[in-house]
């Protein structure tokens, strides 16, 4: 199976082509460009250097959130406009389960955490053993102190990841384990993964173009100004 997937959720960019177990092509870039401008050149980039169109994709996947409103955004949408009309299916995973497959740590805490802002962060763990990956939680926001008493709880070594690793690291007290830098960000080659695990467990599900929606866990920062602006407002009345 040929498989286009991105990540496109923080300041990082990664676009990969996958042909069964075999990577094709990975590109990451945290060049500081935007992905509207990164984005849909790495994508023809790498379908040119193999010879390929996006007709010749039998599966697209994108981390669908959560992260970043406007990657989130840009990815669901160049997923949704590479596949449309093809009849294609096009699976939107967590960003968080996608960086939890980064890390091969047995028996251990995987920990992806993605910064939120104002001490918070997007989080959801994880264990693997005998190679499978175990979801333990869902995808939250959670204060990193809140975090940290959950993380005392289960007793094993914790592996971050994630572009909000060195954040957690500076505030968390509990001891974390060190994971090579490679791990830490980002990588649309775990989305394909996650994708095809997906595909592969639920072959007749829907998964049309339509169906792909991004995942927010919180409102933007304007839709949560716009409701302290009409909860004032009935204040005053």
């Amino acid at each position: 199976m040929i498989i286009l997937a991105l990540d496109s959720t923080s300041r990082y960019s990664s676009v990969a082509l996958i042909s069964d177990d075999r990577i094709l092509g990975h590109s990451f870039l945290d060049s500081g460009n935007t992905h509207s401008e990164t984005l849909l050149p790495t994508v023809i980039s790498l379908l040119s250097s193999n010879h390929m169109h996006s007709d010749d994709v039998e599966l697209f996947a994108c981390a669908a959130g959560p992260g970043s409103f406007t990657g989130v955004r840009i990815g669901v949408s160049v997923i949704k406009g590479l596949c449309s009309g093809k009849g294609k299916p096009c699976v939107g995973v967590s960003t968080l389960e996608a960086l939890a497959e980064n890390l091969p740590y047995e028996n251990a805490l995987l920990c992806p955490v993605m910064d939120a802002r104002r001490g918070q962060v997007y989080n959801a763990l994880f264990r693997r053993e005998n190679g499978v990956l175990t979801r333990l939680t869902p995808d939250r926001q959670i204060p990193l102190d809140e975090l940290e008493q959950e993380l005392k709880t289960y007793g094993l070594p914790i592996y971050l990841c994630g572009d909000g690793e060195k954040l957690a690291k500076s505030r968390l007290t509990v001891c974390t384990e060190s994971v090579s830098p490679l791990l830490i960000p980002q990588n649309a080659v775990s989305v394909a993964t996650v994708a095809k695990r997906i595909f592969d467990n639920a072959p007749d599900a829907d998964y049309s173009e339509g169906i792909l929606q991004p995942i927010y866990l919180r409102a933007s920062q304007a839709e949560r100004e716009r409701l302290e602006r009409e909860a004032e407002k009935e204040k005053q009345i």
